[in-house]
């Protein structure tokens, strides 16, 4: 049993070790000189694109629909049924 999971674990080993890294670009500096550009017009939480325009809409509807459920909720447990 113990010899099975010593011999797992040098195969785990293996494959991490011997994996190639990509390189990736460094986008920090690019994402920087979008974010301080003053004054164009777009609020800082839409300057990251569609994703973002996506995100902060799904945000607010689920925000309204979940508070509009509170209150529904609120409303039934104050006057419940006879």
């Amino acid at each position: 049993m113990n010899r099975h999971i010593f011999e797992i674990q040098k195969v785990a080993l293996r494959s991490f070790s011997s994996s190639v890294r990509r390189q990736l670009d460094n986008k920090v500096p690019q994402k920087q000189k979008l974010f301080q550009v003053k004054n164009d017009g777009i609020p800082i939480h839409l300057k990251g694109g569609t994703a973002d325009a996506l995100l902060y809409r799904t945000t607010m509807a689920l925000t309204i629909l979940g508070t509009g459920y509170v209150v529904y909720e609120l409303v039934k447990a104050a006057f419940p049924k006879k």
